[in-house]
């Protein structure tokens, strides 16, 4: 399949210009796509843009990435209901630089090669031009009938907030992004989410009308969960792809907790597996969906494609702690770190070192940290075999906790029943 035939086929086009097609099919193309450094780190919502470059540098075509340290200091209003806080370039160089760091894991940016990866700071370009300039040689080209017509104005102007002047200006500033690059950079191809159609055709229009020229674009579909949720949310906010604000694990259980339609449309959209694969594992799950195969094989190329295979392997692991017939020994294999990680929304409770050393009578600790209601309900779970501490079921005949229970020497694991945890920690 060409590029174009395999993006429709994951489901990765909405809007395509006539002569897109064709010019992919005939040259080597430079084409870019604009990120958005409002944090220091991508969501996995920027995962589509990220696959989209590369997917475009797979089929030998030189893959842009446009960080907007000037767009960023004035907000795009697409799908915004209002005017959102605007950011010192402090804050925006150091959130770049975080963007950039995120973006060389998966594109390739070794510069002998003809169409390496490129990464681009549209500030560096405005930074020298007056506004009096910019509204001579490029707004004189636009008119404001154009610009009133397009769905993400026409919407705030509709609402009650209306729009500033300064985020009406965005679709000229990010076209006079696309006209440098073509001028400056032989750019002839935009490409981002179905909401930008309209910012894109503004950089086409003002490239046909400044220079005379010809410039392309597609965009693809923003993704939606089957259920109609918000995709890459969950009740802690975004799925960031930096691990430090969203742990490999957690990473790893947004996909393995995909539904089964969700997973069939992200198994195309969000890995690089082959059509054929791909269709083999849709077949599978099809005949055995009790088996998850599919979320399985989601998360796994997902966990190893943003983080690596070893916080693929520990997310396993983790999951088979909580999930699965893991021993005392996978858990005390772990890191005070990794520990945490896993047990992240476990519900906590405290008791101090000094009742350990003196030995705490298990149902006593049972009912005072309110794990039970009751001791006589404690009593009767743990007699019964239904109560565990670290992995292992607390037999009959061990009535007291002691310090050589910790795990990393201030925690311990209680399981009461088969799906409640609880993490203790000592203090």
């Amino acid at each position: 399949m060409t590029l174009i035939e395999e993006l429709r086929w994951r489901g990765m086009i909405q809007d395509i210009m006539p002569g897109t097609e064709e010019l992919l099919n005939k040259e080597m193309v430079s084409g870019y796509i604009g990120f958005d450094p409002t944090s220091d780190s991508l969501h996995i919502g920027s995962l589509v843009p990220i696959l989209l470059l590369v997917h475009l540098q797979k089929a030998g075509h030189k893959p842009m990435a446009l960080v907007g340290g000037a767009t960023g200091m004035i907000g795009d209003p697409t799908g915004k209901s209002e005017e959102r806080n605007l950011l010192s370039e402090e804050i925006l160089a150091f959130n770049q630089e975080g963007v950039r760091r995120q973006l060389e894991k998966f594109l390739d940016f070794d510069p002998s090669k003809p169409n390496a990866a490129e990464m681009l700071n549209n500030y560096d370009w405005f930074k020298g031009i007056s506004f009096l300039n910019f509204i001579r040689d490029a707004g004189k080209h636009i008119t404001v009938n154009y610009m009133m017509a397009k769905d993400s104005v026409k919407k705030r102007l509709e609402g009650d907030t209306g729009m500033s002047f300064t985020e009406f200006t965005y679709q000229l500033i990010q076209g006079y992004d696309f006209y440098w690059l073509y001028q400056n950079k032989n750019c002839k191809l935009q490409m981002g989410g179905s909401d930008q159609w309209g910012n894109i055709t503004t950089g086409t229009e003002l490239i046909r009308r400044k220079a005379g020229g010809e410039a392309f674009a597609f965009t693809c579909p923003l993704i939606r969960k089957a259920d109609g949720g918000k995709f890459g949310k969950t009740e802690k906010g975004n799925v960031w792809l930096d691990p430090k604000k969203t742990s490999p694990y957690q990473f790893y259980q947004f996909w393995l907790n995909a539904s089964d339609d969700d997973a069939k449309t992200w198994i195309k959209i969000f890995t690089l597996l082959p059509v054929a694969e791909i269709d083999a594992l849709i077949k599978a799950h099809d005949e055995a969906p009790h088996q998850r195969a599919l979320q399985k094989k989601l998360a796994e190329e997902l966990t190893c494609f943003v983080h690596s295979r070893a916080d693929y392997d520990f997310a396993v692991k983790a999951s088979d702690i909580l999930f699965g017939n893991a021993t005392t020994e996978t858990l005390q294999s772990l890191s005070e770190e990794q520990l945490l990680q896993v047990m992240d929304g476990v519900p906590t409770v405290e008791i101090s070192k000094a009742q350990l050393e003196a030995g705490y009578d298990l149902v006593s600790f049972l009912a005072e940290t309110q794990i039970f209601p009751s001791k006589g309900e404690a009593r009767k779970m743990w007699q019964s075999g239904g109560i565990g501490l670290n992995k292992e079921k607390i037999s009959a005949e061990k009535s007291t906790l002691t310090t050589t229970d910790l795990l990393q020497g201030k925690y311990l694991l209680v399981q009461k029943g088969k799906k409640n945890y609880y993490l203790v920690v000592v203090k």
